[in-house]
C-alpha cells in the first residue's frame, strides 16, 4: 500500500475550492480524464500530466451519454478504491469522482454537436452518438477542473482529435496533450477492456498491433497504400477478428489517403474478438 494519500471529492463545489486553493497559490494544473478501471497507460498519462504542472488532478467519472444502446455501460468496470489506490503510486494530488446526478442532474437538456474529425466514418460509423456525449462530457470536465492542460492517450485517436478540435473552437483555456500509447510486451495497448478477452483471445489479440505495424513499415518503405492495407484487413481476419475498419487516413484531418506523400499517415483499426472490441492505430513514419 502506499503511503501517499489521495484526497477524493464528489461535487464541483468540492472540485472548485481544491482548484481555487491550488490557483491561489500560483499553482499550475493538469488534468486526466478517466472513466476508471485505471490501469500501467492511465498512469503514464498521470505522469504526463505531472511533467507539465505542479498538481495533478485526475477524474473517474463512467459518462453514460457515450454510450450508445447494447454498448457495455452496465458492465463496465467500476473499481473506484482500486483506482484511488494507484493513483496514490503516482502522488496525483486529487481524484474527481462525481455521480450521474452530480454532472448530469434534473432538466439537464444540453447536447454538444460534432463535426470535423468527429464524422470521418470511423468510430463514427459505428457508434453514432459516441463523440457527442464525448465532447460534452470533456467540455464539462475541462470547464469545472479549471485546467492549464489535459492529457489524453492516443490509443483512442480520433477522441483526442476531436478533443482537440473541441478546445479550439470552444476557446478552451486547457492545453490539450496526446500522450503515445502504452502497450503489453506482446505489443497490445493497454485498455480496460481487455480484461473481457479469454485467454486464447488474449493470446490472438496482438494481432491486430502487429498487422498495423507491418503496414506502417511496407506504407514508408513506399508500397502502395490500397494494396498493403488489402492485405492487413485480411491477415487480421484469418486470425477470427469482425473488421469494423483497418485503413489509413491523413493523422490531422482524418480524410482518406491514397498516396503516400498526402500528408502525414496515421493507421487506425478496430475490430472484434469474440465480444471484446479492441482498437489501435499507429504513425507511418516520415520517408528519411
Amino acid at each position: 500500500m502506499s503511503a501517499f494519500f489521495v484526497p477524493t471529492v464528489h461535487t464541483l463545489a468540492e472540485l472548485r475550492e481544491r482548484v481555487a486553493q491550488w490557483r491561489a497559490r500560483g499553482e499550475r494544473v493538469g488534468f486526466v480524464p478517466t472513466m476508471g478501471a485505471l490501469h500501467e497507460g492511465h498512469l503514464s498519462l498521470v505522469e504526463e500530466a505531472r511533467r507539465r504542472a505542479r498538481r495533478v488532478l485526475v477524474s473517474v467519472f463512467v459518462n453514460p451519454t457515450q454510450f450508445g444502446a447494447g454498448e457495455d455501460f452496465d458492465r463496465y468496470p467500476r473499481t473506484l478504491a482500486d483506482d484511488v489506490e494507484k493513483l496514490a503510486n503516482v502522488a496525483a494530488d486529487l481524484c474527481y469522482a462525481p455521480a450521474v446526478e452530480e454532472m448530469y442532474p434534473p432538466g439537464f437538456s444540453t447536447t454538444v454537436a460534432v463535426g470535423g474529425p468527429a464524422v470521418a466514418d470511423l468510430e463514427d460509423h459505428f457508434r453514432p452518438t459516441h463523440f457527442s456525449g464525448v465532447a460534452l462530457v470533456v467540455a464539462k470536465l475541462l470547464n469545472q477542473a479549471d485546467c492549464d492542460v489535459a492529457v489524453f492517450g492516443e490509443k483512442d485517436y480520433q477522441q483526442l482529435l476531436v478533443i482537440k478540435r473541441l478546445a479550439r473552437d470552444l476557446d478552451l483555456r486547457a492545453e490539450i496533450v496526446g500522450a503515445p500509447t502504452l502497450r503489453e510486451a506482446d505489443g497490445l495497448a493497454m485498455s480496460s477492456r481487455n480484461i473481457y478477452l479469454t485467454a486464447e483471445e488474449r493470446r490472438i489479440a496482438p494481432v491486430l498491433h502487429r498487422a498495423l505495424t507491418e503496414a506502417a513499415r511496407r506504407i514508408a518503405d513506399g508500397e502502395p497504400i490500397g494494396h498493403v492495407m488489402g492485405e492487413a484487413r485480411e491477415q487480421v481476419a484469418a486470425e477470427g477478428f469482425l473488421i469494423d475498419y483497418l485503413e489509413a487516413r491523413h493523422a490531422e484531418t482524418l480524410a482518406r489517403v491514397a498516396r503516400r506523400h498526402d500528408g502525414p499517415i496515421r493507421l487506425l483499426g478496430a475490430a472484434k474478438l469474440g465480444a471484446t472490441r479492441l482498437i489501435d492505430n499507429i504513425a507511418v513514419e516520415s520517408a528519411q
